[in-house]
């Protein structure tokens, strides 16, 4: 990814940017032992969000992702605390401070997805797995995954960086985490 000068761009793209940055310093973190949903990275990513070690942790990753990026930029951390991809799509609302996209919109516009954008996938009723994107090319989205591995799993073992299509038919959307005063710190 080029280089983007923080001091010339939008506070939005700031945190962004930053919890990009988060995700990639962690590329290649791993579990210990692998399969276990345990290490001392995967802990502290699951301590984010209030869970003990043993959980899937994609969604504690993006969470913990965005905390560094908001302790980073002084802004509050906009992603709802949960280890639970349902639960973070669910529980995220459209308002000034958060952007859904859903999957209808991106498949015609898929310049609407941004560096940062979570992306949700549902597999079944309780069944996900998410990641934060980190460009776009055509309708190949390239992506930072926690709980992941090489072949793209969403119960893997590392950080890993990934390509998946826009028109995987478990994508359900994108949500756009922006900066904000509004909310209570975590």
């Amino acid at each position: 990814m080029a280089p983007i000068n923080s001091t010339k761009i939008h506070a939005t793209e700031t945190l962004a940017f930053a919890a990009l940055q988060a995700a990639a310093a962690q590329l290649g973190q791993c579990e210990h032992p692998k399969g276990s949903n345990r290490g001392p990275m995967v802990n502290e990513y699951l301590q984010s969000v209030g869970l003990s070690p043993g959980y899937a942790w994609c969604q504690a990753f993006v969470y913990w992702c965005y905390k560094m990026a908001a302790e980073k930029t002084g802004v509050v951390n906009p992603v709802v605390k949960t280890g639970s991809v349902h639960n973070c799509w669910n529980d995220t609302t459209s308002n000034t401070t958060v952007i859904k996209l859903l999957k209808a919109e991106i498949a015609k516009r898929p310049e609407l997805v941004k560096p940062g954008d979570q992306f949700i996938l549902f597999y079944n009723d309780s069944a996900g797995h998410t990641g934060i994107v980190e460009r776009v090319t055509g309708s190949v989205l390239h992506t930072i995954e926690g709980n992941s591995n090489s072949n793209g799993s969403r119960e893997g073992y590392e950080v890993a960086r990934h390509q998946r299509s826009i028109d995987d038919k478990t994508l359900i959307g994108f949500v756009r985490y922006t900066a904000n005063t509004g909310f209570t710190k975590s």
